[in-house]
């Protein structure tokens, strides 16, 4: 309940800040092509959600980063429909780490990942595994 009213708060300060800095005017622009930008982003998760889901199966999104990215989006698409300026900020903070799983946080692809152990599986027989014991720097030391 204490969030709730902090977060009240904080977002009526924000909005009057910005508010008597930028005009009512403007203000009302910033509200109206949020809200658009936020029913646009939510029309077209359909498309957002599918290009997720091809990169999971081509692995370079794992199903953590899949859930997470597709949450952020949908969390950041809503704050950006309710007006305020906080809200908004909390929603382009979302839309950034949903941009950074999609391009930034993916992880190596698996093929690979096979192509290695496949090679290993294979068993070249021109390949020596060598082990070096390091017994011999004592005596180098002591010379």
């Amino acid at each position: 309940m204490i969030f709730i009213f902090a977060y009240f708060l904080l977002e009526l300060f924000f909005s009057l800040q910005v508010g008597a800095r930028i005009g009512f005017l403007w203000s009302v622009i910033w509200i109206v092509t949020t809200f658009i930008i936020g029913m646009g982003l939510i029309q077209n998760a359909h498309t957002t959600i599918k290009m997720n889901m091809q990169s999971l199966s081509m692995g370079k999104l794992d199903m953590k980063a899949f859930h997470d990215s597709a949450t952020s989006y949908f969390l950041g698409a809503i704050l950006l429909i309710v007006p305020g300026v906080f809200s908004d900020i909390l929603g382009v903070i979302a839309l950034l780490y949903t941009f950074y799983l999609q391009f930034g946080g993916t992880i190596p692809s698996s093929k690979n990942k096979t192509n290695i152990n496949n090679l290993n599986k294979q068993g070249d027989d021109d390949v020596i595994d060598v082990e070096i014991i390091e017994s011999s720097s004592h005596n180098n030391i002591n010379r």
